[in-house]
């Protein structure tokens, strides 16, 4: 597998986890004190459908399947799955404090994927993507000290 797949693979992962993320809690928050945040959020989901698809869209391009799970070992340490927990409860902040730990890890994941060796063009996608998954992160933060 090039480094391309592996990384690209993990990074579908982590989207598709930001995007079910991102998406549960925009709806948790919907009918809360703070549904203004909702919005935020949802848009946020979308960002990162929109990624892992140009992510997926790319690997075709190369006959990869960059679209299929990743590693079981990698599956236990995204930092979304710390969302499901706040979202049984009905506190706003620790849904968004779910959602920054999460974007913490998205973060992570993305800076880990630029120390492989890829190619020009899968590197250039990551490096966009990276500059908006950090600021979506500071966005969220910023959210969380608003509050």
């Amino acid at each position: 597998m090039s480094d391309d797949e592996k990384v690209a693979k993990e990074l579908v992962e982590t989207l598709k986890d930001g995007e079910r993320g991102f998406a549960s809690a925009a709806e948790k928050l919907r009918d809360s004190d703070r549904a203004e945040w909702a919005e935020t959020l949802q848009r946020l989901s979308e960002q990162r459908a929109v990624f892992s698809r140009e992510i997926v869209d790319l690997g075709h391009q190369y006959d990869e399947d960059v679209d299929k799970s990743g590693t079981v070992a990698a599956s236990l340490h995204r930092g979304w799955m710390s969302l499901k927990d706040a979202l049984t409860g009905d506190d706003a902040g620790s849904v968004l404090s779910a959602a920054a730990t999460g974007e913490d890890h998205a973060v992570s994941e993305y800076e880990d994927a630029l120390k492989h060796d890829l190619s020009s063009g899968f590197h250039d996608v990551v490096t966009r993507q990276h500059a908006a998954v950090v600021a979506a992160r500071d966005e969220v933060k910023a959210l969380q000290n608003a509050d």
